[in-house]
């Protein structure tokens, strides 16, 4: 299943995907299409994948056949990430299951995030890949996370279960499995409504030091 989105009234619920939901080129341009539509027909956004994964991130099997493209590659999701850091409408990443490296990155990227209780782990595992963050996905992480956190987080690899997420806040909330997505929805409902332009200025603003990080090198 590709990523999909419904609707929950007037808050697009985008699900993206029933497998690891890895960032190939393909999927990124399905989750691009159908933001660039919930931008202006929705009043919030909530992300969830569907099953075992929220997101495993980078499609390491598609860099690794495409070495030549990576650069151009690697924009393309930092490019994901300054997208959903800036959205003009409110946004909750459902975080159904596990979601590593990038995967967790785009959802550190949200304005919120509820962790499924039960299962799964959020983990930024590049320390133990030998993969360094670049100076973008360095910056939003360290934006979002107190500076304790995101030193644990990046440099040990460490696996945080839901209930680990909350208390080191890396998520804002737990719910059951069959609950998460109504958690979301209703984590947003409150503050739906704001003028998209308005709103979009104040996060361009608030992390304008992270999205010169993510276009950093950029042509």
């Amino acid at each position: 299943m590709t990523a999909t989105v419904d609707h929950r009234d007037d808050i697009a619920v985008l699900t993206l995907g029933d497998d690891e939901n890895r960032f190939s080129p393909d999927w990124l341009d399905t989750v691009n299409a159908a933001l660039t539509e919930i931008e202006s027909t929705a009043s919030g956004l909530v992300t969830v994948g569907h099953g075992k994964f929220y997101s495993n991130g980078l499609d390491l099997e598609w860099l690794m056949a495409n070495g030549d493209r990576a650069d151009w590659y690697v924009d393309q999701v930092q490019e994901l990430f300054h997208r959903i850091l800036t959205f003009p409408l409110p946004t909750v990443a459902a975080v159904n299951g596990h979601t590593f490296g990038a995967g967790a990155m785009f959802a550190v990227a949200h304005d919120f995030r509820i962790m499924r209780e039960d299962r799964g782990y959020y983990c930024f595992p590049e320390v133990d890949i030998n993969i360094p963050f670049t100076p973008g996905m360095a910056a939003l992480i360290q934006a979002k996370l107190s500076p304790q956190t995101a030193m644990t987080a990046m440099t040990t690899g460490r696996r945080y279960s839901g209930a680990d997420a909350l208390a080191a806040g890396l998520v804002d909330g737990t719910a059951a499995e069959s609950e998460i997505v109504s958690a979301a929805v209703d984590r947003l409902t409150p503050i739906t409504g704001k003028d998209r332009t308005t709103l979009g200025a104040i996060k361009t603003t608030m992390f304008a030091g992270v999205s010169a990080a993510l276009h950093q090198g950029r042509s």
